[in-house]
């Protein structure tokens, strides 16, 4: 895949709002993405290299890394009846306690900002991740924070995006 520029004005920032991540409530022949995250104010994904520096006996410095472990959480996430992916997280972990399940979600991070606007965005699908509730409950509303962590293959491409539904085309 050849490199992609940002699809935002020169000068301005990148907003938030374009960089989602999607949960595949439907299947993996016939995948739905349905955003994760409504109602989170802040969420970022972070990045685990495992770098390890070692000096050698003529005292050069030499660092290596691995892939890196992709972590992300989302807080607060008040349920919601309309949250399709919330739904099917509170199903897999709080009524049904699968656990199998809940470390083997589909995942779509859709970068909205790199690419060609809505017809063909950076995207990376993750086919075995771990998402679970931090916790259940809060004063007011119920809120089942969630944690993300990123494993299985990584297939990059591209996405498009209309009128609300998410189609993801992998790279040739």
């Amino acid at each position: 895949m050849a490199d992609m520029t940002f699809n935002t004005p020169a000068g301005q920032v990148v907003d938030r709002k374009l960089l989602i991540l999607y949960l595949n409530t439907g299947t993996n022949s016939a995948p739905v993405w349905s955003p994760i995250g409504k109602r989170v104010e802040e969420s970022s994904m972070e990045y685990d290299y495992s770098e390890e520096s070692k000096t050698d006996i003529f005292g050069e410095i030499y660092t290596t890394m691995k892939k890196p472990v992709i972590t992300q959480s989302f807080e607060p996430c008040e349920l919601d009846s309309g949250d399709a992916a919330q739904v099917k997280i509170w199903n897999q972990s709080i009524k049904e306690q699968n656990v199998a399940a809940m470390a083997n979600n589909d995942l779509l991070v859709v970068h909205a900002y790199a690419g060609t606007a809505d017809t063909a965005v950076f995207a990376e699908r993750y086919e075995s991740c771990m998402v679970k509730p931090a916790s259940l409950g809060g004063s007011s509303n119920v809120g089942m924070p969630i944690d993300v962590t990123y494993g299985g293959t990584r297939t990059t491409g591209t996405a498009a995006i209309a009128d609300g539904e998410v189609t993801f085309t992998k790279a040739a």
